[in-house]
Parts: structure tokens; C-alpha cells; sequence
């Protein structure tokens, strides 16, 4: 089965109706059908709930992540294996730590990750990327 790791770019891009939502809102529904594993790590839901929660309101935020949770989307805690793999991305520098945890988690899980954040170019020798359009 593929495997597919959603950054809170890809996430909110498909909640916000932004440009790729499109194309994660068809992940999910192949996830729904047992063809694709979608994952996530907490750190970036969070990402997700403080992005909502500024320009809205937590509550709006709390209402959002329980949404996802009902989603196909396994939500990874972060364990020392994966924390340590964030910060060995996070020590070569220019990336922000959650998106270490994005990088990591797919590097973990032999995964793509589903982003439209340039961050991630500084790691596609080493995390498979998918751009979202």
C-alpha cells in the first residue's frame, strides 16, 4: 500500500478549499478505500489547530481537529525514534522542527510527503516529495 505523510500545509490547503485541495481531498478518499495510508504526526495537527484558532477561534479549531481525526488519517504520536529523526533533520538547518517531524515521519514509514511548502526542498534527496497543485 502507498504511503502518504500530509504536512498542515497539504491539511489546511484541503480544509481552507486553497489551490491542492483537490488533490488531498482525493488521498482521503482513497484512504477511505483501503488504497492509500494517509498519516500525520501531532506536532503539525497542532500546526493545524493554532493556524485555525489565530484566524478564527479555538473553538472553530477544536470543532476542525475532531474532523480530522474522523478522517482516514492515522495520527502519529511523537516517540523518541521519531523526535530523534526530526532533530537530526532540524540540526542541518533551514527547516522548521515541525516540518522535520513531516520529513522524519516519512522517512520512517518509507512514505511520500504531501506538501506545497518549499521548505521541503532542502530534504527531497532524502524524503520523497509530493508537490500539491
Amino acid at each position: 500500500m502507498m504511503n502518504k505523510v500530509l504536512d498542515s500545509f497539504a491539511l489546511l490547503a484541503f480544509l481552507q478549499d486553497e489551490p491542492g485541495a483537490q488533490m488531498i481531498e482525493d488521498f482521503i478518499l482513497q484512504a477511505k478505500d483501503g488504497k492509500v495510508e494517509l498519516v500525520m504526526c501531532v506536532v503539525n495537527l497542532g500546526e493545524v489547530w493554532y493556524s485555525i484558532s489565530r484566524t478564527k477561534s479555538a473553538e472553530i479549531a477544536e470543532r476542525v481537529v475532531q474532523q480530522v481525526q474522523g478522517m482516514p488519517i492515522e495520527i502519529v504520536d511523537a516517540d523518541w525514534t521519531l523526535t530523534r529523526q526530526a532533530a537530526i533533520y532540524k540540526s542541518k538547518g533551514n527547516i522548521s522542527y515541525a516540518d522535520c517531524y513531516v520529513a522524519a515521519l516519512a522517512k520512517l514509514r518509507k512514505a511520500e510527503v504531501l506538501t506545497g511548502d518549499t521548505e521541503f526542498e532542502i530534504l527531497k534527496d532524502d524524503v520523497k516529495i509530493v508537490w500539491i497543485k
